[in-house]
């Protein structure tokens, strides 16, 4: 099931203006972070030029957000090293988006950016 309409565009702003000031404008020429739309899942990537053709970018998955339409709540998952996804126990979903944010910016595991 997709994002309801009003949801997509405010996460999407959101996610938008969470990338832009977690990468310093100095560095963006070799790092960015994005965010992937899909479904009810919102998923946030690290990106880096790649060693082979710099022209192409590689991304590396960081954090996974999914809508919850029933209570229009939030869960965070994490990605284990194979890519899978797990949901992320230490926090309960919330309808607030910049919850899970916050924790993905604390990483009080080291599973987000390692």
């Amino acid at each position: 099931m997709p994002l309801p309409p009003d949801v997509r565009d405010r996460v999407k702003t959101r996610l938008e203006q969470y990338c832009s000031a977690r990468i310093p404008e100095r560095v963006r020429h070799q790092l960015r972070l994005t965010c992937r739309i899909r479904g009810n899942s919102v998923t946030l990537v690290e990106e880096r030029p790649s060693i082979f053709d710099p022209e192409k970018w590689t991304g590396v998955v960081v954090a996974q957000f999914h809508f919850r339409p029933r209570d229009s709540r939030w869960l965070l998952y994490w990605a284990d090293r194979n890519s899978r996804w797990h949901e992320y126990d230490d926090l309960e979903p919330s309808a607030n988006l910049d919850d899970l944010l916050g924790e993905v910016d604390r990483d009080p595991t080291g599973i987000f950016w390692g």
